[in-house]
């Protein structure tokens, strides 16, 4: 129940400080850093809410989660190589890349056989927070892409570990497992990164 209404509080906070502009650029409404990160944080905590709940709980809900969470990846991924700041950044970028596509990949077969549809686009949430990193310049974009990457794997890991422990679908559950600690490599990379970008 805390965790709704910690989400249900940063939505409406969200929605009132999108609403706040000075008018004089209708083309770059919401693209204001503390705009910007209010939505990355509304963002963790609703991701985080709906990895554990229904994500963690459903087949259809946790492929949808986790394919779209690759596409996400791989295209913050892409990102972080083209327009990081360091190499660190960088490096990680390339990681999510090779990783999440061949992720996405094999959820893909595995999708298939279970008679499960993957989405062919992000969802409005992940469609910000990229949103967020283009808006991002030099080093603060190595700094809120740490921070997204950090919250990113978090929800990540809460949806794979809790679908593992939670489903009857033997192939998906080995899946699930088998991610688990690519995504807890790619959640020390973040962390490091953002204790370096915090400086």
């Amino acid at each position: 129940m805390k965790r709704y209404l910690i989400a249900t509080v940063g939505a409406a906070a969200l929605l009132g400080l999108a609403a706040c502009g000075d008018g004089t650029d209708d083309t770059a409404v919401g693209q204001t850093e503390p705009v910007n990160a209010a939505q990355d944080a509304t963002s963790a905590v609703v991701g985080q809410t709906s990895a554990a709940t229904l994500g963690a709980n459903t087949v259809g809900g946790y492929v949808s989660n986790a394919a779209i969470g690759d596409m996400y990846e791989v295209e913050a991924g892409r990102m972080a190589q083209e327009r990081g700041v360091s190499a660190e950044t960088k490096a990680l970028g390339e990681m999510l890349v090779s990783d999440h596509t061949a992720a996405a990949e094999q959820m893909a077969g595995l999708a298939r056989a279970a008679g499960e549809t993957i989405p062919t686009e992000m969802d409005e949430r992940r469609k910000g927070l990229l949103d967020n990193l283009r808006a991002a310049q030099g080093a603060e974009f190595d700094r809120v892409f740490a921070e997204q990457q950090v919250a990113a794997h978090q929800e990540a890991l809460t949806l794979h570990e809790g679908f593992a422990d939670n489903t009857d679908h033997p192939e998906l559950a080995a899946f699930a497992r088998e991610m688990v600690p690519k995504l807890q490599a790619h959640l020390e990379r973040a962390r490091a990164l953002e204790t370096a970008t915090a400086q």
